[in-house]
């Protein structure tokens, strides 16, 4: 962090206050902070505060004369390293979707050419509506890394996702993004050392959920967290990651490119926009079925349960085998509950898959912190022991990085 400039944004809500801590923790680590503040964070910090912790001017109006003579609003959206959003509210994040540049904070994040890091921080219902959803992934596709936020309890009363990272954990997202690339040419500045630098690596990873009409659907209890950590193991050895994730409450590793999707052919669509890649790792425990959705609620009635009707979900394993843009090492997953071994090597024959790794979901793996694993390859079967699931995400990256230097 040392001599690294840091732009931080300062949005309306009641975590404006996590800010000031954060302020603190970039100057400590040896980073300068410039602050805006915008017309609803004022509300909840004061300029004062702002400006006595970063010893710099805090800025609030886009028409503040002084600065705009010089073009003031370009000026700061070019001299930062970074810049960082926290808290990014509902609106705020909606206006940077769409464009919009209505005050100080909106047009230079329009104005700017280096990365932005968004920590937002609003109500669950907020943070779960479709509208934020849709922005979300907008953003994350415009290269936007956004934070998961995290879970608990609300200043409102309520329970759930939507609390501020701890400013600890965000300082630990701008060093790794500040470490990954020379903010003067936006090379990667990994050392020669990472095993996986310059590679690209797609992960797949939670379950698949399709409706049955607009309140019910099909899906698995898939938690996403095996998945995860391979994609912050990767990113760890310096991949590039491109993370496709179902609906979970997972927050996003660090240094690691989100996609949010739902559906299995949301998942299909996405994994082959993210092709090439060097490695694709297919974690999610994706439907095998859909069903032909209802368009209104089905109601219960006196002819007993409804007859639903399924069609076949893409195979995006057997598919991304097939593709002419296929990677150098293909691995899918195998969730069995009987004849594990066996299942996953039917399934790599089949599928076209280079390596299979399988384990035994009859207990509470979906769900729990461990998982025991089989590595499938054509020369034959490792049983790897029980271990927590970090532990076996960073196993399987080193072996994949290994891999592809042989």
């Amino acid at each position: 962090m040392q001599g690294k400039r840091i732009l931080l944004i300062v949005g309306g809500g009641i975590a404006a206050y996590k800010a000031c801590e954060l302020v603190r923790l970039i100057r400590k680590a040896g980073g300068s902070v410039r602050c805006v503040l915008t017309a609803g964070g004022a509300h909840f910090v004061t300029p004062m505060t702002l400006a006595a912790l970063s010893e710099q001017p805090v800025h609030i109006s886009l028409w503040d004369l002084k600065d705009e003579v010089e073009m003031g609003h370009i000026r700061l959206s070019r001299e930062a390293d970074l810049i960082v959003v926290a808290p990014a509210t509902a609106d705020l994040m909606a206006k940077m979707a769409a464009g919009i540049a209505d005050d100080l904070a909106t047009t230079l994040l329009l104005a700017t050419d280096k990365k932005v890091l968004a920590a937002p921080a609003m109500n669950v219902r907020m943070w779960q509506h479709d509208a934020t959803r849709r922005n979300v992934a907008q953003l994350r596709g415009d290269d936007v890394t956004i934070l998961e936020p995290d879970e608990g309890e609300m200043a409102c009363g309520e329970y759930g996702p939507g609390r501020l990272p701890e400013p600890q954990a965000i300082l630990a997202v701008i060093e790794r993004m500040l470490g990954e690339a020379n903010p003067l040419d936006g090379q990667p500045d990994f050392a020669p050392s990472a095993p996986l630098a310059g590679r690209h690596a797609i992960v797949t990873a939670g379950p698949t959920h399709e409706p049955i009409d607009p309140v019910r659907l099909l899906a698995n209890r898939s938690s996403g967290t095996q998945g995860f950590a391979i994609a912050a193991a990767l990113a760890e050895l310096g991949a590039r990651v491109t993370l496709v994730a179902g609906p979970v409450h997972q927050p996003t590793p660090p240094g690691v490119t989100r996609i949010d999707v739902k559906t299995a052919r949301e998942m299909a669509a996405a994994v082959a926009q993210a092709l090439p890649a060097e490695v694709a790792v297919m974690v999610a425990a994706v439907a095998d079925w859909r069903v032909d959705a209802a368009p209104s609620k089905i109601k219960k009635g006196a002819g007993g349960p409804p007859s639903l009707s399924l069609v076949e979900n893409p195979d995006i394993l057997a598919e991304t085998a097939s593709s002419p843009q296929r990677p150098g090492l293909l691995i899918g997953f195998a969730a069995e509950t009987d004849n594990v071994v066996g299942n996953a090597q039917a399934k790599r024959e089949r599928k076209g898959a280079d390596w299979i790794v399988a384990n035994d979901v009859s207990g509470d793996v979906m769900g729990g912190t461990h998982n025991k694993v089989h590595l499938v390859t054509k020369d034959g079967v490792e049983d790897w022991d029980a271990a927590p699931k970090a532990d076996v995400a960073r196993n399987l990256a080193q072996r994949i990085a290994a891999a592809l230097e042989g």
